[in-house]
């Protein structure tokens, strides 16, 4: 993707990621993770993505550090799908908020950058229980699987 993104960090075997987020609250440090999801064929992985708490250095995804860089950072979590599916396989990544809302949002931000994600990705959206193409400003999707083309 020829968006703007952060620079990023990758461990276990291209699995884990980290980047800071810039912005008007400081420097903060985001975590992404991708976890195989069990007896799931095709190949299915969660991504997992958050601040590092404070405390812990574990991923928080119910924090809303609204650093005012959104776009940025899905941008930055994008290449790293690109990035994970090109040392990994090209498996399908499954991906929902930690909430309704969140799931919402990150909706809107896929559709406000939708031109750049279609060039790269196939994006389904779960609507009752079936699983079809996302389509922008359509419906509320209640979770979501994107893979690389």
């Amino acid at each position: 993707m020829n968006l703007k993104h952060y620079s990023y960090l990758n461990s276990n075997d291209y699995h884990d990621y980290e980047f800071y987020s810039e912005g008007p609250k400081g420097r903060i440090r985001k975590l992404i993770s991708f976890t195989k999801i069990p007896n799931q064929e095709p190949p299915v992985y969660n991504l997992a993505f958050g601040d590092s708490h404070p405390d812990t250095g574990e991923l928080d995804d119910s924090v809303v550090s609204n650093n005012e860089d959104r776009d940025t950072v899905l941008a930055t979590v994008a290449n790293a799908i690109i990035d994970f599916s090109q040392h990994n396989g090209n498996h399908y990544i499954y991906a929902e908020g930690s909430t309704a809302s969140r799931t919402r949002l990150y909706q809107i931000s896929i559709t406000n950058l939708w031109l750049h994600i279609s060039m790269d990705f196939e994006v389904y959206g779960l609507k009752n229980n079936e699983w079809c193409e996302f389509i922008p400003n359509s419906i509320n999707y209640e979770t979501f699987l994107v893979r690389k083309k």
